[in-house]
């Protein structure tokens, strides 16, 4: 097609009457003007064999690697606030006392870190489930060992 013809020009000098070209014409436009992208809205099946795709952002981990993840980045973070405060305390004031701001600012972490220890001791005992075929005997005796003495002497009462 030269630069002075029109596609319907160009349809007529092919052999296509003048009402047929104009269609023809503006069906070639309409086509070069549509959207490439298409949405495919079929239902995705729950489950398959094709594994898990990584999305942006944190790596896939279980929620255990999860939450403790967030429990590192949480106290580190605190650290830095209670550390960064206590710098500028003690260059603002140019007297304080590096053992009382440790304190000060030592005393949130402690109490940060003793509550932790009584958290995680505060979980519920997971289940056991055993399954057993054929005849079973299981003996739930607790034994309770004490060591005493200079000369380390072992009493075990059941």
């Amino acid at each position: 097609m030269t630069p002075d013809t029109t596609p319907e020009t160009a349809a007529v000098g092919a052999g296509l009457s003048e009402a047929r070209a104009t269609t023809e014409a503006r069906r070639l436009i309409a086509d070069a003007y549509r959207p490439t992208a298409y949405r495919d809205d079929t239902p995705v099946p729950s489950y398959g064999k094709s594994p898990a795709v990584a999305q942006p952002g944190r790596p896939p981990m279980s929620q255990s690697a999860t939450d403790a993840s967030v429990l590192m980045l949480a106290g580190g973070t605190t650290t830095v606030m209670i550390g960064g405060t206590a710098s500028v305390l003690m260059y603002l004031s140019q007297y304080a006392d590096p053992i009382v701001c440790g304190l000060v600012f030592g005393a949130p972490t402690a109490l940060v870190l003793a509550l932790a220890r009584l958290a995680k001791r505060a979980k519920p005992a997971p289940e056991e489930h055993h399954h057993y075929q054929g005849p079973v005997h299981q003996d739930r005796r607790t034994v309770h060992s004490r060591t005493s003495g200079v000369w380390a002497k072992t009493t075990n009462d059941q």
